[in-house]
């Protein structure tokens, strides 16, 4: 009842399609040379190695949160599914060297716009990859995961995971 008083009553689309954040190679989510990644411990993704140092959204959503050392940030939709897009392995360490943000935590975001730009070579000398996972954080709370065939991609471009909720 308090849903229709306060018009909350509209339906939430549980369908959503997960975009190329990076322009560059996909990458198995097997195949990412960090274990935490690879075994899917913090959820279903993919990789990208990087040809280039910009990063925009791959979902329509808010910026969730913007890590201290910017080397990654999470995204949510509005049906809830959460996206974690972390630049390079082991970037962490950088402290916030090399990354430019270009977003806060609570700006709305759509597929394409720009998040943040990294310095590639700075990251390819200083840290472990520059492989970078894009992870779905609660993979949990999804009903159907589908991952599409591709090679090369390209930034707000490329459609590489069709994602249905819960």
């Amino acid at each position: 009842m308090f849903k229709k008083l306060f018009g909350k009553g509209k339906e939430v689309n549980k369908e959503s399609a997960i975009y190329a954040p990076i322009t560059g190679e996909y990458v198995k989510i097997e195949d990412i040379p960090d274990p935490v990644f690879a075994q899917k411990m913090m959820g279903e993704g993919f990789g990208i190695n990087p040809t280039e140092g910009e990063v925009v959204s791959p979902i329509e959503g808010k910026v969730d949160n913007v890590f201290p050392t910017k080397h990654a940030i999470g995204l949510k939709a509005e049906n809830g599914l959460e996206i974690l897009v972390h630049i390079g392995l082991d970037t962490v360490q950088l402290d916030g060297q090399g990354f430019e943000v270009l977003v806060e935590s609570g700006d709305s975001i759509n597929v394409g716009d720009p998040l943040l730009k990294f310095d590639l070579d700075y990251i390819k000398t200083n840290a472990k990859s520059v492989i970078s996972p894009i992870i779905i954080t609660n993979s949990d709370n999804t009903s159907d995961i589908s991952v599409e065939s591709v090679a090369a991609v390209k930034k707000g471009e490329t459609k590489i995971i069709d994602v249905t909720m819960n």
